[in-house]
């Protein structure tokens, strides 16, 4: 157990391309702070601390990557022990949206600056249980009853 005086952890973690850089914006707070990034594993050499593989709704093996990517989750969970858990999405942030919720850890969704007039399915699945909505368009405030306007990561 950390003590009232350590630093928060962070986890950074978000899906690869856009997502992965709107995230990267944010690195400055594990300088700050203490923390670590996890990405999924793609061809492009991504500075991250752990990969997951990457998946999405429209792939067929996406049930058995959601396997993989849970087990991989909770062993970076027991090691890294995280406080906070920020993501701009997707599907590979859904085990870290879940362990926060069962182990009571803060968790922060960003919505992607990719969809000003739309809703995500990641937004709407983990909108319930998040501490933070932040979205990075006025106009995506309408589609989420949590959602605060918090500017652009660009």
């Amino acid at each position: 157990m950390r003590s009232k005086h350590t630093v928060p952890k962070l986890c950074l973690v978000s899906s690869s391309g856009g997502h992965w850089e709107q995230l990267q914006k944010l690195k400055p707070l594990i300088d700050k702070y203490d923390g670590f990034l996890v990405t999924e594993r793609t061809k492009f050499d991504e500075n991250a601390d752990y990969f997951m593989m990457q998946t999405d709704l429209k792939d067929k093996l996406m049930p058995f990557k959601m396997f993989v990517n849970s087990i991989r989750t909770l062993k970076i969970w027991l090691k890294e022990k995280p406080d906070f858990v920020i993501t701009t999405g997707t599907m590979v942030a859904y085990p870290f949206y879940l362990l926060s919720i069962i182990t009571h850890k803060k968790f922060v969704f960003i919505e992607t600056f990719g969809r000003a007039n739309m809703p995500t399915v990641a937004g709407k699945l983990m909108e319930k249980h998040t501490d933070l909505f932040i979205v990075q368009w006025e106009t995506q405030k309408k589609y989420y009853k949590k959602a605060v306007y918090g500017g652009c990561l660009y």
